[in-house]
């Protein structure tokens, strides 16, 4: 019987997704039903990691003990709820508690017994046995509309020109840089920010969400319930430069902005932050990007952003990707680890996953670029977006550094050794320097027709240098043999001695 073991999963479970909702709240206090483990994890490592914040500070454990296994976890809910309030921790604070695999498995429910001991205090069964981190914040964002938003919203009716951002939260790839772009987008044609959603409101402000005329959600891998549940119209945020034309023009025209108000601040945008992209495009290395493959791994919002712009807009060739949520059809991470291993692309957008894959591989010829959580990759500056007409030209930016950063690793580049100077006796000399009395010799068709397969197989950029190495190196095995041909049977040894 085979098994098939899952390694390196990408998704979280629902209960730290949820805590991550709602732990951007500055008026909630979250008791996790949990031992001290899930807070040190989730409430220091995790988001110090990912979010460069030192702690959560309103995340407090019931640090279950092996009394709380067996007899149940509500003398210890109990006595967290008793030092949180003699801190004063509790004050103006809304109290959550929320439950995790531990609690759950032994069927830790304390809606009721919750309520008799704080009325105003709510219960979230996470399902972190069942569900994975973006159920988790979709859950979570209802149920703090539901409990905290819809009950108190019935007067508030939706303003011209205000707009929601509903999702950007902790743990999220690259917020802060994504955020702040959408939000220029949006002011940039009229609109006028309302919430961004929960990643900058309380949760009192939550009755607010209804005062907006149009949601735009950050992300598709969640968010997009909550924007169903408003009523109003919303959009994603855009990738890439026409992506992004479209989206402001489709806002536009939700927020009744005049068109020559649109057109005037695309135009300006094609002036100033697009000009970048237009300047790499048509310059030498602007005949690369068709020349070279990538992957994607990364969350659904990036994965099919990453595709529209790199391989419709620039005429990349995505060879394969895969999301998070993985859908039907794309590979998971065993499978990525074998395809990275047989054969890595150029450029790989993905994870700490992906590029220990590529350690294992010894892929020198492949760059990975951080595109997604796990790992430990900070993203809190603004610098660094990938959506929006800014996103566009950092992704550009990024691409032609790594181009000649993967040209720069083939060059012949001579070492020196620590017991004497360069071109003292015994120390090296540069690849450069040993091949410049090479002789070219004939090969036999047969010899130049393998060459050529082989280099088919490698990266486009490796070729320029791999081309010239393996042919230096065949032509030197041929003298060494004192033969005045190269034969297949010279390239064949070259190619196993080059692995």
């Amino acid at each position: 019987m085979s098994i098939n073991l899952i390694r390196d999963i990408s998704d979280t479970s629902s209960f730290w997704g949820a805590s991550w909702v709602f732990g951007c709240f500055p008026d909630v206090h979250i008791i996790c039903d949990a031992p001290i483990g899930c807070y040190n994890l989730l409430g220091v490592a995790v988001t110090d990691y990912t979010d460069a914040l030192p702690h959560m500070a309103n995340l407090t454990p019931t640090s279950i003990r092996e009394e709380d296994v067996i007899n149940g976890t509500a003398q210890a809910l109990k006595r967290t709820i008793d030092d949180l309030r003699r801190l004063g921790h509790l004050e103006g604070k809304h109290l959550l508690v929320v439950s995790t695999a531990e609690s759950e498995m032994i069927s830790a429910d304390h809606k009721k017994y919750l309520a008799s001991l704080e009325p105003e205090a709510r219960f979230f069964w996470s399902q972190s046995l069942e569900q994975d981190e973006w159920l988790g914040r979709d859950r979570a964002l209802r149920f703090a509309w539901e409990e905290y938003g819809r009950p108190f919203a019935a007067d508030i009716k939706p303003q011209p020109k205000r707009v929601n951002i509903i999702g950007p939260s902790l743990g999220c790839f690259n917020a802060p840089a994504d955020l702040h772009e959408l939000k220029r987008l949006i002011t940039g044609i009229g609109g006028e920010i309302n919430l961004v959603y929960p990643y900058e409101a309380g949760l009192a402000a939550t009755p607010d969400l209804a005062s907006a005329a149009v949601n735009v959600v950050l992300y598709r891998e969640f968010g997009e319930p909550l924007a169903q549940e408003l009523g109003q119209p919303y959009l994603f945020a855009p990738f890439g430069v026409l992506g992004t034309t479209r989206f402001l023009q489709e806002l536009g025209e939700l927020l009744g902005t005049p068109q020559e108000q649109i057109s005037t601040f695309i135009n300006q945008e094609k002036r100033q932050t697009l000009q970048a992209v237009w300047d790499l495009w048509r310059g030498p290395q602007g005949d690369w990007f068709s020349a070279v493959d990538c992957a994607i791994v990364a969350g659904r919002s990036y994965v099919e952003g990453l595709r529209s712009f790199l391989g419709e807009e620039l005429g990349m060739k995505i060879v394969w990707s895969s999301g998070r949520p993985r859908r039907e059809g794309e590979p998971d991470n065993i499978e990525i680890r074998k395809r990275l291993h047989a054969r890595a692309p150029a450029f790989v957008f993905g994870s700490i996953n992906e590029k220990i894959y590529l350690a294992e591989a010894n892929a020198k010829a492949s760059f990975m670029i951080p595109a997604t959580f796990p790992g430990p990759v900070v993203r809190r500056t603004f610098g660094t977006p990938f959506m929006g007409y800014a996103g566009a030209a950092y992704l550009m930016q990024e691409l032609i550094n790594r181009f000649y950063e993967t040209v720069f690793n083939y060059l012949p580049v001579e070492t020196v050794k620590q017991d004497g100077p360069p071109g003292s006796p015994g120390a090296p000399t540069s690849a450069a320097s040993s091949d410049s009395g090479a002789r070219t010799m004939a090969w036999t068709d047969e010899a130049t027709t393998r060459l050529d397969t082989a280099l088919k197989d490698m990266p486009y950029l490796a070729r320029i240098s791999a081309s010239r190495t393996l042919r230096l190196a065949a032509e030197q095995a041929a003298r060494t043999h004192n033969l005045t041909e190269v034969t297949l049977d010279v390239v064949e040894a070259t190619l196993a001695d080059r692995g």
